[in-house]
């Protein structure tokens, strides 16, 4: 399982750097979003191996991104959609879109129905993970200038 993981964290950084090259990231940031992509599909994984469902681990994958994201936007003084946009690519759920596309195109409703399903929840998931890391850290860093300034 380790080379597995191993092998796939590295496709998910050369996913996501392509995507930095189609989004025009500028070089100095082309390492960290890979490396975002590549830890935001490994938590995912990871999560999917401990027997959390796709949703579920589309769910923590864009925490981690989102997190992480927020993290270097702080430390590089860049903004974070420029490291959350190709840090996301590898969890969206293009395989469930075009499965879900072949169903109807065979005209099998109830695969067309259980493919969209899925999909679209693991799409909702990563914008759901993405809303709601995003909240925690702002009400954090809230919570923080209130305790600077009660000192």
């Amino acid at each position: 399982m380790t080379t597995s993981l191993l092998t796939q964290f590295l496709y998910a950084g050369l996913a996501t750097f392509g995507f930095t090259i189609i989004f025009r990231v500028p070089k100095s940031d082309i390492f960290v979003c890979s490396l975002i992509g590549a830890l935001g599909w490994l938590t995912y994984q990871v999560a999917s191996g401990y027997g959390f469902t796709a949703v579920m681990a589309c769910f923590l994958g864009a925490c981690t991104v989102a997190l992480l994201s927020d993290i270097f936007s702080k430390l590089l003084k860049d903004a974070s959609t420029i490291f959350i946009i190709p840090g996301i690519m590898p969890l969206v759920p293009g395989a469930g879109m075009y499965r879900m596309m072949l169903e109807l195109i065979n005209n099998d409703m109830s695969g067309f129905a259980t493919e969209a399903t899925q999909t679209l929840l693991s799409a909702g998931a990563i914008a759901v993970g993405l809303l709601v890391m995003g909240s925690l850290l702002k009400m954090i860093r809230m919570a923080g200038k209130k305790i600077r300034a009660a000192f």
